[in-house]
């Protein structure tokens, strides 16, 4: 949408007009404040130089330059702005490059320059309101997803209940929810013993009270393997809202059945099912739904999907708010403004609050926050996630730069490369807000699990990808250059899922199939262990043991719980459970075990070499 400079003289400043001025003065701003620092203080491997600069500072020189461009706007052409925005970035990049420089840094910045460039030669484009387009329904290419779906929901439930049944589980995190849901089916709370040794209710590490939706179905089987299955049919669901925005936008049946093999082959999608049942699996399916709602201009629909996702877990609030904050900004960048400036408003409003009144439980009488998470940003020792967002603020090359450092970068090609990139391809540049996940959640963070595809933590971003590629894709002209470029990021999801995927998940079912009989004999010894009595066990026993009120994992357990417990279960090859008695020059299984008898507890049975089980006389 370009609108010229006379027309501007006569309208005055438009909001995005506004905008861009703002972006370009803190821009201009960060710059300037990053070149106060000395040169020695530049490095972005550390915070030194963050805690050097002045907020307070860059505020006010960013307000000046937004006043002085507002002054001007009369007589500086707008693509003058588009320019300076460029030069800006490019002089932030040149200084921090001197200062850090990385060939992985040097490419994300000419990404991010490249991105100005095509802003400042073209514009913004514009965004319209999403119109459904009219297409033919083929039942067939919705039965072909559907069997999709399920093939992904029987390969997930054979990977993980195999997990569970080849005794593969941990007690971190898996035993955690296998107590927590006995807890709820026979108390109708989410208390646990063996997650921070001693009775709490899960709710006070995380605010999760979406794990209700799955209770009922946890009556009808309630055991641990159960939970896994649960899962597989939550992510599978996904498809349902993916279809749907697919429609939504006009995308053609052939290309719907396309972008939901896409998620299902997606490596990060399968992958963070990996290490066993988390809340945030729920956020896939559920932020689709929210697009979609939005999208409809369904106030229900809209509403029920983010009161759901704020259910998920206190960080879920980023979600929301950040989609409300695209929201606001689609909707005041066009003439489609009340409903979607009502709803956005309304979303950010409740998440912002929501966020407050959780992360506010969790630090007063909860566990706590896990800010450590972000100690690369924390440069005040505040542990205050809004020390996070004030660095980012006055340093923009220290996000870029946390990123992409090495580690990261497996991580990046097998998210966004698996996409072919397509999130990126576009010059509607407020969607791009809907990246902040990804790069928030992801890539900024040096806590390792989070970029990684084995673990829960992918499933918020990848709906806000799988929705970047459904709009993107419907902003072409219909044809051959969508289901090249959508064949193109199947491809290579397929290959990442054949490569890394399917060798992790068909190794449990191969370990139930060659070692039933070895597996048989454990659970054997187990079931000597009383229902209902107090147990202190090893890691991997922990799911099998959870099904009763009072469980510790002997690693973490304090002393005075694990003597005030019946039954002892030790994997007698678990050396990092018994790290802690590991003196006088014996191993710590061997300490551990004369300790047991010093106090009272005698062998009962053993898995020779495997297990052993003690009792206290």
């Amino acid at each position: 949408m370009h609108v010229s400079d006379e027309r501007k003289k006569r309208m005055g400043l438009s909001f995005a007009d506004i905008l861009r001025k703002a972006v370009l003065a803190w821009v201009i701003a960060a710059a300037a404040e990053y070149l106060l620092l000395p040169g020695s203080a530049r490095g972005l491997e550390g915070l030194d130089g963050i805690a050097q600069m002045s907020l307070p500072r860059m505020a006010l020189t960013a307000a000046a330059i937004f006043i002085l461009l507002s002054a001007v706007s009369r007589v500086l052409p707008l693509r003058a702005e588009r320019w300076m925005l460029f030069a800006g970035a490019g002089a932030l990049a040149a200084v921090s490059l001197c200062a850090s420089f990385t060939w992985a840094f040097l490419a994300a910045w000419m990404l991010v320059l490249g991105v100005l460039l095509v802003y400042a030669l073209g514009g913004w484009n514009g965004t319209r309101p999403a119109q459904p387009m009219p297409c033919a329904e083929q039942a067939g290419w919705k039965w072909l997803t559907a069997a999709g779906a399920i093939a992904f929901f029987t390969l997930v439930s054979l990977w993980t209940v195999c997990r569970v049944y080849s005794f593969s589980t941990p007690t971190f995190d898996f035993s955690i929810f296998a107590q927590m849901f006995y807890s709820m089916k026979t108390e109708g709370l989410p208390i646990t013993t063996v997650e921070r040794d001693g009775a709490l209710s899960h709710f006070a590490v995380h605010v999760s009270p979406i794990y209700y939706l799955l209770l009922p179905f946890y009556w009808l089987a309630p055991t641990p393997a159960t939970l896994q299955v649960l899962q597989a049919a939550v992510l599978a669901t996904a498809v349902i809202p993916l279809w749907k925005l697919g429609k939504q936008h006009g995308l053609t049946p052939p290309l719907r059945t396309m972008l939901c093999f896409l998620l299902l082959l997606y490596p990060a999608y399968a992958g963070g099912a990996s290490y066993d049942i988390h809340e945030n699996a729920f956020l896939t399916p559920l932020i689709l739904w929210l697009f979609y709602g939005i999208d409809r201009k369904n106030g229900a629909v809209t509403a029920a999907a983010a009161l759901l996702t704020l259910m998920v877990k206190e960080d879920a609030a980023v979600y929301v708010a950040v989609i409300a904050v695209y929201l606001l900004l689609r909707s005041a960048l066009t003439r489609d403004r009340q409903w979607g400036l009502t709803a956005g408003g309304l979303m950010l409003g409740s998440a912002l609050i929501w966020f407050a009144v959780v992360t506010g439980y969790l630090s007063t009488s909860g566990d706590g926050v896990m800010t450590y998470r972000y100690n690369n940003f924390i440069f005040d020792g505040s542990g205050s996630l809004f020390a996070v967002i004030k660095a980012v603020l006055l340093c923009p090359a220290k996000a870029i730069f946390e990123c992409v450092d090495a580690e990261k970068l497996a991580f990046i090609g097998l998210t966004m490369g698996a996409l072919a990139f397509l999130p990126l391809l576009t010059r509607r540049y407020e969607r791009l807000i809907l990246l902040i996940p990804y790069l928030l959640v992801n890539l900024m963070s040096d806590y390792q699990y989070q970029h990684d595809i084995f673990f829960q933590y992918t499933y918020g971003a990848t709906a806000c990808l799988f929705y970047l590629v459904a709009v993107n894709l419907a902003d072409w002209k219909a044809g051959t250059r969508q289901i090249a470029a959508l064949g193109a990021a199947l491809c290579v999801s397929a290959g990442c899922f054949c490569g890394q995927i399917l060798p992790v998940a068909l190794r449990y079912p191969s370990y139930c199939l060659t070692y039933s009989g070895y597996y048989d004999s454990l659970r054997e010894v187990l079931d000597v262990v009383p229902d209902g009595a107090s147990v202190a066990a090893t890691t991997f026993y922990t799911t099998y043991l959870s099904q009763r009120p009072e469980l510790y994992d002997i690693r973490y357990s304090s002393q005075d719980h694990i003597l005030g417990c019946e039954y002892m279960v030790l994997g007698v090859t678990d050396k990092n459970s018994f790290k802690k008695c590991a003196v006088d020059g014996k191993n710590g299984y061997e300490n551990f075990v004369i300790f047991l008898e010093q106090n009272g507890y005698e062998r009962i049975a053993a898995c020779e070499g495997k297990l052993e089980i003690y009792e206290r006389k």
